[in-house]
């Protein structure tokens, strides 16, 4: 920014500011406290009107922009709001844990507060619901977890006053953080998003989780994408993941560098999971088997890309059953954080786990055991694979997870789509969204 010209009198130097006393430059000081007044009036009320009334503020592109979606007045507190997320966080078994989810309106988010809920866990839910993909889905996921009893807190992971009255409620024993901007293309749009919420929230939650006393232990999402263009395959946890082909992949990398400083300098226990292409019931609408999905029975055409030289492309497709597994056995087997008041008293765990199905799929192959599911052949469109962050295959070795947390995938990629199938013709059956 352009300095105020007035500024340019005051000394380099500390010191104690004399006026000249003469008329001249009394009047060129008033002058300039004038324009500096009223340019500042200026530019508070332009702020203003761009945050605040700006008529496309309601648009669904404004909304997903972070810096105006942190904006939002997001209600909580209170006694009622306390005594809430009181009762969602309490442990209703012997030796049980109280874990703070936070994306728990996302895919995967839902399937593990689910899970921890149903053996006695505490669990209570944070998430904002942004507009990335369909809201009315993630509502949707959001009424099956209050009928289980779980209550998502609606607000942004950025907001540390809000993650602070958290744990003040609630002293949490481990954190399952899952909120993240997904998707690889969209990076290409939105760039800011991905770091809004993979960079400075995980930063904006562990600092949070520094200074809670006590530590809690914390699990976290990473990526497949970490791999990047790395060519040597199954892709273990030793390999090299300085090659990001995405945002995305950047992002999830820099957060896996994040962890490390944190558990150096903190003592948090952190446990990153690396998540290979993830499907099942109440997906995501951006994955490739969902809207191949909706296209196929719409009658419309959908793209299949191949890599150079009819290359295939293929995916490590996962079960979302088999990675609330994994997550559960890398809350279960987290070790206690180690610092108190901000401070490492001690080494902390630090971990970081493939959670695959080790066995790639083409994506041309998944369209055909589509077709057999839906009864409807594919209007099918070969394109080259672009340059937008898509690798051309993902495939996890999973080694370290069986070994360590008794990891082991059971759905193949026909079974699980015939359970997906079945749920997506319930949920929108008759062009409607029909529930559970």
């Amino acid at each position: 920014m352009k300095q105020i010209s007035h500024l340019d009198n005051i000394p380099s130097t500390p010191g104690k500011f004399k006026m000249d006393k003469s008329p001249y430059n009394r009047l060129r000081w008033h002058s300039s406290l004038a324009k500096l007044t009223f340019w500042s009036f200026i530019f508070l009320a332009l702020i203003f009107i761009f945050f605040f009334r700006s008529p496309s503020s309601s648009t669904p592109q404004a909304l997903s922009d972070p810096s105006r979606r942190y904006l939002q007045n997001y209600s909580w507190g209170g006694a009622a709001w306390e005594k809430r997320v009181r009762s969602s966080a309490r442990i209703r078994s012997r030796n049980g844990m109280s874990v703070l989810v936070t994306g728990a309106a996302g895919f995967v988010g839902t399937h593990v507060s689910a899970a921890l809920k149903r053996r006695g866990d505490g669990v209570l839910g944070l998430d904002n619901f942004n507009d990335y993909y369909d809201p009315s889905l993630k509502r949707a996921r959001q009424a099956l977890l209050e009928r289980a009893g779980v209550f998502i807190v609606e607000a942004d992971i950025n907001d540390e006053a809000l993650l602070k009255k958290l744990f003040e409620v609630v002293a949490f024993t481990h954190v399952m953080h899952l909120a993240a901007q997904a998707g690889v293309r969209y990076a290409m749009e939105n760039p800011s998003s991905y770091v809004h919420s993979n960079i400075a929230g995980l930063v904006n939650l562990l600092e949070v989780c520094k200074s809670a006393n006590p530590q809690p232990a914390i699990v976290w999402a990473s990526s497949s994408s970490v791999y990047g263009l790395n060519t040597k395959v199954p892709f273990s946890e030793k390999d090299r993941t300085d090659q990001p082909a995405s945002l995305y992949a950047a992002t999830k990398k820099a957060g896996e560098e994040i962890a490390h400083t944190y558990n150096h300098i903190y003592g948090l226990s952190l446990t990153g999971l690396r998540f290979f292409t993830v499907y099942g019931p109440w997906g995501r609408p951006d994955m490739a088997y969902f809207f191949f999905t909706r296209d196929i029975l719409k009658g419309k055409s959908i793209s299949i890309f191949e890599a150079a030289n009819h290359g295939t492309v293929a995916r490590d497709f996962t079960y979302i059953d088999d990675i609330v597994r994994g997550c559960l056995a890398a809350l279960d087997t987290a070790e206690k954080s180690t610092g108190s008041g901000g401070k490492k008293k001690g080494p902390a765990q630090l971990r970081v786990y493939n959670l695959g199905n080790t066995s790639p799929v083409p994506v041309s192959d998944l369209v055909s055991i589509l077709e057999r599911l839906l009864k409807v052949k594919a209007k099918r469109n070969i394109l080259r694979l672009p340059r937008n962050g898509d690798v051309q295959y993902t495939h996890a070795n999973i080694s370290s997870a069986q070994r360590e947390l008794g990891y082991k995938p059971t759905t193949d990629l026909q079974a699980g789509l015939k359970k997906f199938v079945r749920w997506y013709l319930r949920f929108y059956a008759d062009g409607k969204k029909s529930g559970v």
